[in-house]
């Protein structure tokens, strides 16, 4: 079970050391060019914390701050995203989190992408409701190619964005 809280200053510097991690990073793949920056790191949560069309929550499981939910405007569509410190993966917390966090949006349709070969990723949006919907390709600075990705929608009217 996990519980899902506003972001703390000490929050923060957990999701610097989870980001360093090389494997999450492959999986995520849509990562900085510099994960190791701790400047421009906590430059981006300080405006993405005082963004107001983005929430963020903290995911704590057994009372520790394991990984963070968000949603963002990305080209006027609502998007969902989630990182979970790789200690924590293949638990169900980020399902669990994901979820929860889910209740709280009452906006529809919302979207992810994820990069399509992160299937424990994609799983989880699935268990959550999310259909694929299209494929896109970007950059990743994280695996220094181009990768495919999966568009993934909930909701009435879920199209591609």
């Amino acid at each position: 079970m996990v519980e899902l809280r506003a972001v703390t200053r000490e929050d923060i510097e957990r999701f610097f050391e989870h980001q360093l991690d090389s494997t999450a990073n492959w999986m995520a793949a849509s990562t900085s060019s510099d994960p190791a920056d701790r400047a421009t790191f906590e430059a981006r949560w300080e405006r993405n914390l005082g963004e107001p069309t983005i929430i963020i929550r903290t995911i704590v499981h057994r009372g520790e701050a394991v990984g963070y939910v968000a949603t963002f405007l990305r080209n006027d569509s609502r998007e969902v995203a989630y990182w979970l410190g790789r200690a924590h993966w293949g638990h169900g917390i980020a399902t669990d989190a994901l979820e929860r966090f889910l209740t709280e949006l009452q906006e529809r349709p919302l979207h992810a992408r994820v990069v399509q070969d992160n299937v424990a990723s994609l799983r989880v949006l699935e268990k959550c409701g999310f259909q694929p919907v299209g494929r896109d390709r970007f950059f990743s600075r994280a695996r220094g190619c181009e990768v495919d990705e999966v568009v993934l929608a909930l909701g009435p009217s879920a199209i591609s964005p």
